[in-house]
């Protein structure tokens, strides 16, 4: 049983097959990624990458379609972007936030005195207003890590999420 996932290329993008390593390069940037895998074969051209398999084993053809994910991904990536909004929410105590280099920090969360952190990823852009933060870069894996470390870092615990909903939270993906 084969499986082949053939994957074209839009205009303006240019990929590159080095080995086990795929270059996707487009007007916003560069991507790679390592397509190395077992018993799946990559092949490509101007026109289209190939992924594809002879292996009839489910988590084998499962990563061929993984790899397709990935490619498409990356080519909307360099040609548009990602972009993640998160809305700050709050019922009593004014959430404020601030960029510090490669941190948000959040201040007065909950009314708490210390300040909690999130991570922002290399390559990922954040713009912050009065009640939103936008995410954009070019690669959809950072920007939603990015998106998760900002969730996670106003995660509530030892309240009832009942009675306290505070928090930043993703409300468009794009």
């Amino acid at each position: 049983m084969t499986t082949v996932r053939k994957i074209r290329i839009p205009e303006g993008v240019k990929v590159q097959l080095d080995g086990p390593l795929l270059k996707i390069t487009g007007p916003k940037g560069q991507l790679e990624r390592n397509v190395r895998f077992p018993q799946v074969t990559v092949t490509s051209d101007e026109k289209e990458v190939v992924f594809a398999t002879e292996s009839g084993k489910k988590a084998i053809t499962a990563m061929v379609g993984t790899f397709e994910a990935h490619t498409k991904n990356m080519c909307k990536g360099v040609l548009s972007g990602f972009e993640y909004r998160m809305k700050v929410v709050y019922a009593h105590f004014p959430i404020q936030l601030k960029l510090q280099g490669s941190k948000l920090e959040i201040n007065n969360f909950l009314g708490e005195k210390k300040a909690r952190y999130a991570n922002i990823e290399p390559g990922v852009t954040a713009n912050v207003a009065s009640d939103e933060v936008v995410l954009t870069g070019i690669n959809r894996e950072l920007v939603g890590t990015t998106a998760a470390n900002i969730e996670h870092a106003t995660h509530i615990r030892n309240r009832d999420p009942r009675v306290f909903q505070d928090g930043i939270f993703i409300v468009q993906r794009g």
